[in-house]
Order: C-alpha cells, then sequence, then structure tokens
C-alpha cells in the first residue's frame, strides 16, 4: 500500500555541536537531518503512514538512514542507493544569535535526482506530496525533479504541500523566489516561515505576507517561530500563540512543524485544529538538541496543549 504522505528531499548525515565538557573540548552529537526527512518522521510519530523519494550514497551514513527509517516506520523503497556520490553532510553550532549550519552536499546523492527518477506509483498513489525549497535548490536537477513530481501528484488529484525552507547559500534569492514562487502556485498548501517569506517577498508584516501567498495558494500555513503561527484560508485566518518551553535548539523545528501538520491533516482536523497542534510540536522539538531526536509523540503534544 501506498503511504498516504510522500516526502521528497535529502536527508543529512548531522553533527551538532555541545556545550563544552569539563575539559573545554568542543564535542558534536551525531544525529540525522534533512528537512524531508524531518518532516516525514514527525509526521509519522504523530501516526500517518509515511514514504520518502531520495537517494543515498553506498555508505554509513546512507545505511544509517534505512535504519533510522526502518525504526520510525518511514517507508523507504522510494529511495536509490547512488554507489558513485556520497550522502550529504552538515554541521550545527550554536551561539548567542541561535544556530548555524555549515553543509557539505555538493555532489550529494540526492542532488544528482532527476525528474526521470521520480516514481510515479509512490506519488499517484498518495494523498499528500510534501516537499521544499531545499528540495529543488540542490541541483538544477533536483529541481526540475521537484515540478515533476508536482505535475504527477496534481494529475493523480493529489495534494501538494510546499515548505519555503529558503537557503540562500545553494542558491540565488531572485532564482530561489521564482522557483519557490512557481511551485507554491501549483501547490494546495504553502508552509513558508516568516523570515523566508520576507526574504522572498521583502513583506514583515505577517497579515501581507498571508495576502502575498493567497493570491498563489488556497491555504497558507506561515510559521512565527516562538510567536507561534497564522493560518489564512481565502475565507478565515486565525493567529495561534507561541509556547513557553525551555528551548536549547530550534534545529528542524519547522520540519516538525510540518510534518505534524501534515499527519493531523491526514487525519481529519481542519487546518486551524492541525496547525494549533503542529505549534505545540514544534516547540517540543526545541527542548533537545538535534532535528531527529527531540521530535514528540502525541501524548508529549497533547499534554502541552492540556497545559
Amino acid at each position: 500500500m501506498t503511504p498516504a504522505l510522500i516526502c521528497l528531499g535529502e536527508p543529512m548525515l548531522e553533527l551538532n555541536r555541545q556545550p563544552p565538557d569539563a575539559a573545554g573540548r568542543a564535542l558534536y552529537l551525531e544525529g540525522f537531518g534533512g528537512d524531508t526527512s524531518n518532516a516525514a518522521i514527525a509526521a509519522a510519530r504523530q501516526g500517518a503512514t509515511v514514504g520518502y523519494i531520495s537517494a543515498l550514497g553506498d555508505d554509513p551514513a546512507g545505511r544509517a538512514f534505512r535504519a533510522l527509517w526502518d525504526a520510525e516506520g518511514v517507508e523507504h523503497r522510494f529511495v536509490r542507493t547512488d554507489p558513485a556520490a556520497p550522502t550529504g553532510l552538515y554541521l550545527v553550532t550554536h551561539d548567542a544569535a541561535g544556530h548555524h549550519f555549515a553543509f557539505f552536499r555538493s555532489g550529494s546523492a540526492a542532488s544528482r535526482l532527476g525528474p526521470e527518477d521520480m516514481p510515479a506509483e509512490a506519488i499517484q498513489g498518495a494523498r499528500i506530496l510534501h516537499l521544499s525549497g531545499i528540495s529543488q535548490a540542490i541541483s538544477n536537477a533536483a529541481c526540475d525533479a521537484g515540478f515533476r513530481a508536482i505535475a504527477l501528484a496534481r494529475a493523480a488529484g493529489a495534494r501538494v504541500s510546499y515548505d519555503t525552507n529558503l537557503r540562500l547559500r545553494l542558491w540565488p534569492a531572485a532564482r530561489a523566489a521564482a522557483v519557490i514562487h512557481a511551485a507554491i502556485a501549483s501547490a494546495d498548501i504553502a508552509l513558508p516561515s516568516l523570515e523566508d517569506a520576507t526574504a522572498l517577498t521583502g513583506l514583515t508584516d505577517p497579515d501581507a505576507v498571508a495576502d502575498f501567498y493567497l493570491r498563489l495558494c488556497p491555504l497558507v500555513v506561515l510559521k512565527c517561530g516562538a510567536a507561534g503561527a497564522l493560518i489564512a484560508t481565502r475565507a478565515e485566518r486565525r493567529r495561534i500563540a507561541g509556547h513557553r518551553v525551555p528551548s536549547v535548539d530550534a534545529t528542524g523545528a519547522g520540519d516538525t512543524f510540518c510534518g505534524a501538520f501534515l499527519a493531523r491533516t491526514l487525519a481529519g482536523d481542519d487546518p486551524f485544529v492541525a496547525a494549533t497542534y503542529a505549534n505545540a510540536a514544534a516547540a517540543l522539538a526545541t527542548t533537545g538538541y538535534g532535528a531527529v531526536a527531540p521530535i514528540p509523540r502525541p501524548d508529549a503534544v497533547r499534554a502541552l496543549l492540556a497545559a
């Protein structure tokens, strides 16, 4: 059976810098990342059936990802192994300004995927296809693959979800805006962050951002970090306040929001209820280090909502 949610993108091994130990040594915690892989795991932890489309290197990191997805219940039969290219890697560091990334993904296995590699049976059997700006930024071939996946989904009547996830180190701002906005114009759910939206549109007011994206897409879920979220349809909009939690690392929090939102959407929640749940899940994801380990399960999310 094809999973209800199919995610497309690049998984990356994560090395997350921890506070120095007693000897002052900088230690790194190994983990897993990649925005749409994080979202897939978040959705699976909330009970959705989830599959992933990508490529991995024939290396220890690639094998570790398959073991992770097996443990998390994410179907990965649509993930290729490329013997000629590595799995991507990134480092996370922290300072008073927040968390910072350094990526080592040039020529990665996922960046070599093209439109001809998109599995029609997986995409057309799903209820929602989820991808992001990063899914399309890692190479020209991956960009075309993203548009091919969107076309396959729409032809089959599947909904398309798109997270802007802007990384200006990967492509120029003008190209990023053109590609991302063209993709969102073919999507059913837009999941921009306010920071991304400001860089892409020049707008800073959340309502103005919502108005901009509603001209492209019928549902806008604007992630505003610690301030919560703004959910807008063409008939209604609501703001959801953030949660006060002991945050230590925001890596992957937006991805957790996306995955939790899509899982609750598949479960039948309306966008406002789904976003309320996702907002709490994203807050809890900041209470531990790394993108995957702190992703909460439903009991923890519902406890926070009840509190």
